[in-house]
């Protein structure tokens, strides 16, 4: 299946290189290209596409809040956002995370590496740079800011609180199976449960929720 993909940046050079990259995939095709935030939200909702590459620092509307609009638009429910900035920062990390990105790189990521992203997070998986993902824990302890979603950790059973903790650590299906001694489908399927009792949109979202609530924490995450 061909993934479509759209491109949001202000940069045309950086918009015409991403584009060649993602054309010279099979499985992939770009579906739109757009220089402002506002016009990466129009052409979300009008080009089909299955996952917007976006830039943080935009004129007219930012990265940051043109992913919150797509993520809170019904009809764009199955819109993934991968978030790729050279501001590697704290701030961005999280406010994208939280405006309902399901992806974050820097700019300086190797191209195969870009592709491999993009079909993560197509696919529905989280996907964090390493780098970053170590300052974002951190980050979350000192913020206020509440949990994303919409239940809390409290309404989980304690199997599934295992499997958030497991998550929140960056571990996927068959890493989580392999912890908890379960199959990759068992593991999978606690954490669409999960997903489904906090209203999370994908696993990015349910790393958020583990931090913020406490259930990963530095010292056990």
């Amino acid at each position: 299946m061909t993934i479509r993909v759209l491109l949001a940046d202000d940069q045309t050079l950086v918009r015409e290189a991403f584009a060649m990259l993602v054309e010279s995939a099979r499985d992939m095709e770009v579906v739109g290209q757009a220089a402002t935030g506002r016009e990466a939200v129009r052409l979300a909702r009008d080009g089909r596409a299955d996952l917007v590459v976006m830039d943080i620092r935009m004129p007219d509307l930012d990265g940051i809040e043109a992913t919150r609009l797509i993520a809170a638009d019904e009809d764009l429910a199955g819109v993934k956002v991968l978030v790729l900035t050279t501001y590697d920062t704290d701030e961005y990390i999280v406010e994208a995370l939280r405006a309902g990105a399901s992806g974050f790189l820097v700019k300086d990521t190797r191209p195969a590496e870009l592709l491999d992203a993009i079909r993560t997070v197509a696919a529905g998986d989280a996907l964090l740079s390493p780098g970053p993902t170590a300052r974002l824990i951190a980050r979350f302890l000192r913020s206020p800011a509440g949990p994303v979603a919409g239940g809390g950790p409290e309404c989980l059973s304690e199997r599934e609180r295992e499997v958030l903790a497991l998550v929140g650590g960056g571990l996927n299906n068959t890493e989580i199976g392999q912890t908890l001694g379960l199959s990759p489908l068992t593991a999978k399927t606690h954490v669409s449960r999960i997903m489904g009792k906090l209203g999370a949109r994908d696993r990015a979202q349910l790393v958020v929720v583990a931090y913020e609530s406490g259930v990963v924490t530095p010292g056990n995450g």
